[in-house]
């Protein structure tokens, strides 16, 4: 079966193939799913002028895993794109790694969005972030040879064609053309 297992590399193969601010970040995949996105990335590089982890680093790490999870939501041939962002910061990070855990919160047709929390290698939470993503699926084309389903209150009628593939197909009953 295709599908969670192959999500992970999928995504790791487009990041390695991309030299964005993820990987001037020293950004590594742990894994993902549309549900849940793990990765993680070094203190070190990714701090204020006072040592200390900075704020941006951790907005950046919050979308880039949660813009990974909705793009595994929006299906092959899909796009996601971030809406919006908030962050509240807890506490600092002097060294070491951030831990990010993306967890949807709701998929939908069009929007998702996902809890992240990130944490320092001593499991001390620096910040709580929640990230709302549009989600564009790919459209379906109809397959050859298809017919369009039935819609609803479309049947035999008095005065009416008796096939609802014709009323489907021209919008109206044939009385009205």
């Amino acid at each position: 079966m295709m599908g969670r297992m192959t999500d992970t590399d999928a995504v790791r193969r487009a990041l390695a193939a991309t030299d964005g601010l993820d990987a001037r970040m020293g950004f590594e995949l742990v894994e993902v799913s549309a549900e849940r996105a793990v990765g993680r990335t070094p203190v070190v590089g990714n701090t204020q002028p006072f040592g200390l982890w900075h704020g941006g680093a951790s907005c950046v790490l919050a979308e880039s895993l949660a813009s990974l999870a909705a793009v595994v939501a929006a299906g092959e041939g899909g796009q996601a794109y971030g809406v919006d962002l908030n962050a509240t910061h807890h506490a600092p990070a002097r060294s070491g790694w951030v831990t990010g855990v993306a967890t949807a919160l709701r998929i939908g047709t069009t929007l998702g969005t996902w809890e992240v929390a990130l944490t320092t290698d001593d499991g001390t939470r620096i910040c709580t972030a929640r990230v709302t993503c549009a989600l564009r699926r790919a459209k379906q084309l109809p397959r050859v040879g298809t017919q369009p389903p039935a819609a609803a209150g479309c049947g035999p009628r008095a005065g009416h064609s008796s096939d609802a593939r014709a009323f489907l197909a021209v919008g109206l009953p044939p009385d009205l053309r």
